[in-house]
């Protein structure tokens, strides 16, 4: 089997190699990146061929249509910084390379693919989200995801017998996440002050709630979505939405403090107030079911990775 993995050096893309490596030990792995927000330290154990390139053009892909062959294509590669305004390079890296993907996956390889959508294309839709309900963007973040959500729609039709798979993440958080800095997680951005002693900052009044789902359950998506005779896009979350008071209490616990919150007005414009998959579809088609609650979760990036990586 040949896999190739766009963002294979970012958070989730070297969680994905990692497992695919040890999964299937013969299969042959190509990770694309330009380190853009991934890091080499993420795939120093990696055993496959690297390829650096840039996905927005359209001669990269060339170039790997002409001189490679590809089973299942996991497409994580994408600007995942959210505040991001320039709404060209945007759409440029996060929507059109998806068009020359796709061409090069269908047309050339027959290749299955599974790429990274994101609950941004629901902005601040009524929860619990639904796959094929409310969708509204807050940023040009989500709209160029929602584009390709589009785009891949548009391909099913037009191609019935390929596999085309979205997986809609939500708040994901995990080892590995470290290289995208200050665009990290919530978790990971206070686990880290906290860990030195400080107080932990949260939007007034910490009331805001999100869909934090572990990377541990993210990957196993990715390879159901592998697996199994599915197409289609679904919802990747824990399928539960909780405060970030409620974070900051879990990891009071888990790093034996009691440091208080210290509260300051939300900047931004376009935020999310509250996100939560509902997981109907993918529980029922993609045989998707979470395993890691808040505090399992945090508990085990914390204790099994954080401590003794900083």
């Amino acid at each position: 089997m040949r896999i190739l993995v766009t963002g294979g050096a970012g958070f989730i893309g070297s969680n994905l190699v990692r497992e695919l490596q040890k999964t299937y030990p013969e299969a042959e792995i190509v990770v694309v990146d330009n380190f853009t927000s991934g890091c080499f330290e993420n795939i120093t154990d990696f055993k496959g061929e690297f390829v650096t390139g840039d996905i927005s053009k359209r001669e990269f892909w060339e170039y790997m249509a002409k001189n490679y062959r590809f089973d299942v294509v996991f497409h994580q590669a994408a600007i995942t910084d959210t505040t991001v305004t320039d709404q060209e390079l945007m759409m440029l890296v996060n929507t059109q390379s998806f068009k020359y993907l796709l061409d090069a996956a269908l047309k050339r390889w027959n290749a299955k693919v599974i790429y990274a959508s994101s609950a941004a294309v629901y902005g601040n839709c009524p929860a619990p989200m639904r796959e094929e309900g409310c969708l509204k963007p807050e940023n040009v973040y989500g709209f160029s995801k929602l584009m390709v959500d589009r785009l891949a729609q548009k391909y099913l039709k037009l191609f019935p017998d390929v596999s085309i798979v979205g997986l809609r993440y939500f708040n994901v958080y995990g080892p590995g996440e470290g290289c995208k800095g200050k665009f990290a997680s919530m978790i990971y951005q206070l686990a880290l002050k906290m860990i030195r002693g400080e107080k932990p900052r949260l939007f007034k009044w910490g009331e805001q709630k999100r869909d934090f789902v572990y990377i541990k359950d993210v990957i196993k998506a990715n390879l159901l979505a592998m697996e199994r005779d599915v197409r289609g896009i679904f919802n990747i979350g824990s399928g539960k939405a909780r405060s970030f008071n409620e974070l900051v209490a879990i990891l009071n616990e888990v790093l034996g403090t009691s440091l208080e919150i210290e509260y300051f007005d939300n900047p931004y414009k376009f935020y999310q107030n509250h996100t939560e998959a509902d997981l109907t579809k993918s529980r029922k088609i993609l045989g998707y079911n979470p395993e890691w609650s808040l505090e399992e979760g945090v508990r085990d990036y914390i204790k099994g990775y954080l401590k003794n990586n900083l």
